[in-house]
C-alpha cells in the first residue's frame, strides 16, 4: 500500500492537538492526527471545567498569561455558547485568609508588611479584582466584580455564619471533553484526518519529510472475519509534538532526539457530590494552607469539588483521586460549607495529569501555567509543546501555526477567533429561546432533555434528532434520555467507540445510569460491531 502522506502530522489527540488540526486544516494544509486513546481521554477530560483567565495566577505575577486567557475567554464564548457559558464565583472572605508562602506576593508582602503574617488583606483581593477585571480590556464585557453581604442572602445560605461578606466576580464554565471533540470535528471537516486508538510507534527524519509508523486497534464496527492490518507508515513534512502528559517520552523515546523536555508532570484530583446548594454560583475558597479549590454546579443536580496539586511522575500509573486527596477535598469543604460531607457523599472522582512546563518552583501549585513551544529544524520542522491551560488552547494553536509559517511562507492567516465550532453558530444570550425552540419542534422532549441537547450539540441538536415524531422514533433508551440514535451520532461524527467514550466523555450520563444500563449499553454496542454496522 502507498504511504499516506501529510502537510503536518500532531501527535496527540487534546485540546491542544486538536486545535492545532483545526487551525492547520483551515489554513489549506492536509493534516493527520493520532491520539493513542479515545479523544481528550487524557487531560484534556480531566480539568475543573473552567474557562478561566486564572484569578490566582496573578499572585504569580503572570500577568500576560491572565490577559490572554481573559481575551480568549470572551472570544471562545462566542465561539461556543452551547458548550461554555458565564457563571458567577462568590469568594467569601474571613480575616484568617492566609497566602500560599511561595508565591511572589507573599514574599514580596512579607517583606514590606511583615506585621500581616502572611494574611490575605481584603484590601489586596479588591485589588486584584478590580486588576483581573480590567486585564480582559475591552473584552471584558461580563459583570465585573461586586461586594456581597452574605447574611439573608442565597450566596450566604449554604456557608457557616463565621462567612459575613465575599467578594464576586465573573468567569466561565467549559465542557472540556466535548471541546476536543468539536475541534476534531471541525478539523475533519476541513480535510483532516483524524485517527483514534492510534499509537504512534516511532517517527524518524527521512530526507525531507518525517517517516511515521503507526499502530492502531480496528474499528468496533468491523467484523471480526475482515482482514485488518493495524500498523501502518506515513510521511509527513512537519511534525507537531502535542502528547500532553507524554511529550517528553514522544520526543526521546518516539522521535529518538536528546532535546531535553522540561516536563513537570501534576496530578489534579476532583470529587462530585449531590447539590450542595441552591443556586448556579460557584464558590472559590481558599484553605488554611494557602491553596484554593471550587465548589462548581455540575450537571444539574450535582457539586463538582477541586483541584488538589500532587507530583506525579509515574506515567505507567492511572492517575485516580486517591483516598487521602479525596479527604483533603472533602475538609476543606467542610471548612465552609454548612453541611459537612463525609466520604460516602461522594458519587465520583476523577484524576488528571497536567504537563506543566517545570519553571523550577519550589511546588506543584506554584509551577506555571503557561506554554512553551520548541522547534526543531535540523530537517523536517518539528514543534513540540509544553504546559498550557486550556482556555489558551486556540491561542496555543495560533502560536504553533506562526512557526510552521515561517517553515511554509504563503500559508493564509489565522482565522479561528471569529469562527465558531460545530453548533455555536448562534448567540449566547439565543440559548433561552434555542431550547424552546427545540421543544416545538420536537413536542416529546422534556425541557430538561432539551436543554441536556441544545448544551451537548447547539444549533446540531435537530440534526441528532433527525425526523423523529416521538420518542419511539429515537430507538432504545438506555436511561436518562440517552437513545439509539443519539449514540449513533456520537459513533459515526463523534469518534465514540465504548460505553466510557459515551457516558464520560461525549456526555456526563455517567451521572445518572445505572450498573445495568451500562451493561445494557454495552451489549448494544457490541451487537452493533458483530453486524458490522
Amino acid at each position: 500500500m502507498a504511504e499516506r502522506q501529510f502537510d503536518l502530522f500532531i501527535i496527540g489527540g487534546g485540546v491542544n492537538g486538536c486545535g492545532i488540526a483545526r487551525d492547520a486544516a483551515g489554513r489549506g494544509l492536509s493534516v493527520g492526527l493520532a491520539e493513542m486513546g479515545d479523544l481528550g481521554s487524557a487531560t484534556s477530560s480531566a480539568s475543573t471545567k473552567l474557562f478561566h483567565g486564572g484569578l490566582r495566577y496573578l499572585e504569580h505575577f503572570e500577568f500576560r498569561l491572565v490577559r490572554e486567557s481573559l481575551r480568549e475567554r470572551a472570544l471562545l464564548l462566542h465561539a461556543m455558547p452551547h458548550i461554555s457559558w458565564p457563571m458567577r464565583f462568590v469568594l467569601p472572605y474571613h480575616r484568617d485568609m492566609r497566602f500560599d508562602s511561595q508565591t511572589p506576593t507573599a514574599r514580596l508582602l512579607a517583606r514590606l508588611m511583615p506585621w500581616m503574617r502572611g494574611r490575605r488583606p481584603a484590601w489586596l483581593l479588591r485589588l486584584g479584582l478590580f486588576l483581573y477585571d480590567s486585564l480582559g480590556g475591552r473584552h471584558g464585557y461580563l459583570p465585573r466584580t461586586r461586594m456581597l453581604r452574605l447574611r439573608g442572602t442565597s450566596e450566604g445560605t449554604p456557608l457557616q455564619e463565621r462567612f459575613e461578606k465575599a467578594f464576586e466576580y465573573s468567569d466561565c464554565w467549559v465542557d472540556d471533553a466535548r471541546l476536543v471533540v468539536l475541534n476534531a470535528r471541525d478539523a475533519a471537516a476541513r480535510g483532516a484526518t483524524i485517527m483514534v486508538r492510534t499509537k504512534v510507534m516511532a517517527a524518524r527524519r527521512d530526507g525531507d519529510a518525517w517517516h511515521i509508523e503507526t499502530q492502531s486497534m480496528p474499528p468496533q464496527s468491523m467484523p471480526p472475519s475482515m482482514p485488518y492490518s493495524p500498523r501502518e507508515t506515513l510521511r509527513a513534512r512537519m511534525l507537531v509534538n502535542a502528547a500532553g502528559p507524554w511529550a517528553g517520552q514522544t520526543l526521546t523515546g518516539t522521535l529518538g532526539l536528546n532535546s531535553p523536555a522540561r516536563l513537570r508532570l501534576v496530578r489534579g484530583a476532583h470529587i462530585v457530590t449531590r447539590r450542595l446548594y441552591d443556586h448556579e454560583k460557584c464558590y472559590f475558597l481558599q484553605g488554611r494552607d494557602g491553596r484554593i479549590i471550587f465548589a462548581i454546579p455540575y450537571e444539574g443536580d450535582f457539586t463538582l469539588i477541586g483541584t488538589t496539586d500532587s507530583d506525579h511522575d509515574d506515567l505507567t500509573t492511572p492517575p485516580q483521586c486517591t483516598s487521602a486527596e479525596r479527604d483533603y477535598l472533602l475538609d476543606f469543604a467542610n471548612g465552609y460549607f454548612r453541611r459537612q460531607l463525609r466520604a460516602q457523599d461522594v458519587v465520583w472522582s476523577y484524576a488528571g495529569v497536567r504537563p506543566l512546563y517545570d519553571d523550577g518552583a519550589p511546588n506543584a501549585s506554584a509551577a506555571t501555567r503557561d506554554y512553551v513551544l520548541t522547534t526543531d529544524t535540523h530537517g523536517p520542522l518539528l514543534v513540540n509543546v509544553f504546559g498550557g491551560k486550556i482556555t489558551t488552547y486556540r491561542k496555543l494553536a495560533e502560536s504553533v501555526m506562526d512557526k510552521i509559517v515561517q517553515a511554509q511562507p504563503g500559508l493564509a492567516g489565522g482565522w479561528t477567533a471569529s469562527v465558531p465550532l460545530p453548533g455555536g453558530d448562534f448567540a449566547p444570550k439565543d440559548v433561552p429561546a434555542r431550547v424552546q425552540a427545540l421543544q416545538q419542534a420536537y413536542p416529546f422532549l422534556s425541557a430538561r432533555w432539551a436543554w441536556r441537547l441544545l448544551r451537548s450539540y447547539g444549533s446540531e441538536a435537530g440534526a441528532v434528532l433527525g425526523d423523529a415524531r416521538q420518542v419511539e422514533d429515537l430507538g432504545q433508551c438506555f436511561g436518562a434520555t440517552l437513545t439509539a440514535r443519539e449514540v449513533e451520532w456520537l459513533i459515526t461524527k463523534e469518534w465514540a467507540r465504548t460505553a466510557e467514550d459515551i457516558l464520560w466523555r461525549r456526555t456526563k450520563l455517567g451521572l445518572r445510569l445505572d450498573k445495568g444500563q451500562v451493561a445494557t449499553l454495552e451489549s448494544w454496542l457490541a451487537q452493533r460491531a458483530r453486524s458490522g454496522a
